[in-house]
């Protein structure tokens, strides 16, 4: 099949395209580079540097007519989505609709967006947190991600597009870009293997579901291959606090950093863990990989990514 994947020079996005190429299908990317990078790209998929937000975006989806779109392209950075909101919903809700006419017009078999758990549903006070569970995001990057799985239902509702919506837990592992705000693990790793001290933000007694980058793309190829329809939280449902995380980090790369805390982020959760039962259920998926063993594969990238 033709499959676009946007974002697909990212973190999840370029594990997914490495994926679908080794399955055979033949892939395109659209990534404006913003965040993603140019050596995470598979040689094999077909590249085009592009905003999602912009106009041309039609002449890809006249040209390349892809079966299937996954959506991974976003900003993400929780703290750039407060301190400038107005910039953060032109990039994550009208590059997202501006993808969806276009499926709409050419007439796309389906569309996978990668939505966010932990920051739709809030301090939620059921954990693990199941999909029916009132969304109330504390930051507009969540409220972003909830408005598209709506636009997606009218979407779907109004002409026939059918959808999955990924709600991840805390992605983590390699290609995870450790210089930004987001993604504690690879800062952490990053940052213990180069020597210096990483900050621990509060207490550190804030916990996340954190789900391995593998066991996501493959909810994501499910999804592509799944006749349903609807919302799917992709998480382990099991909650590990980030002292917990920083203590196993410094064992695995064996540093001598002290354990420092620095100011409670605005707008942060104090827990988030996902209920994953509905996609075991309908999707046939469920996490392989364990934290202690994701976060032994992640170290070993990053050793190797440093001596490179």
């Amino acid at each position: 099949m033709k499959i676009l994947i946007t974002g697909g020079a990212g973190f999840i996005g370029s594990h997914l395209v490495d994926r679908l190429i080794k399955q055979n299908h033949k892939v395109v990317v659209v990534d404006n580079l913003s965040t993603g990078k140019k050596k995470n790209l598979n040689p094999k998929a077909k590249f085009y540097k592009i905003d999602i937000r912009s106009p041309k975006i039609s002449q890809i989806f006249e040209r390349e007519r892809p079966k299937i779109v996954f959506h991974f392209a976003a900003q993400i950075d929780l703290r750039k989505s407060i301190e400038d909101p107005i910039r953060d919903a032109k990039i994550n809700i009208l590059g997202s609709l501006n993808l969806l006419e276009n499926c709409k017009r050419f007439r796309v078999k389906r569309f996978i967006f990668a939505s966010t758990g932990g920051a739709i549903y809030g301090d939620a006070h059921i954990i693990p947190t199941p999909e029916d569970y009132p969304e109330f995001p504390l930051s507009p990057y969540g409220i972003e991600k909830l408005a598209i799985d709506k636009y997606l239902n009218y979407y779907h509702k109004v002409f026939g597009l059918p959808f999955i919506s990924l709600r991840l837990a805390n992605v983590y592992g390699p290609r995870q870009n450790s210089k930004g705000e987001a993604g504690v693990v690879a800062i952490f790793c990053d940052k213990m293997l180069q020597g210096q001290q990483p900050i621990i933000n509060g207490n550190g007694k804030q916990t996340r579901d954190f789900v391995y980058v593998d066991d996501v793309v493959e909810a994501s190829i499910l999804a592509m291959k799944s006749k349903k329809t609807g919302i799917y939280n992709i998480g382990t449902g099991k909650e590990t606090d980030i002292n917990t995380i920083f203590r196993k980090l410094k064992r695995l790369t064996t540093s001598n950093c002290k354990k420092v805390h620095g100011p409670v982020k605005p707008g942060e959760q104090k827990r988030s863990c996902l209920d994953f039962s509905k996609a075991k259920k309908e999707l046939g998926w469920r996490p392989k990989y364990s934290v202690d063993r994701g976060l032994e594969e992640v170290v070993r990238w990053f050793q190797k990514h440093s001596n490179r």
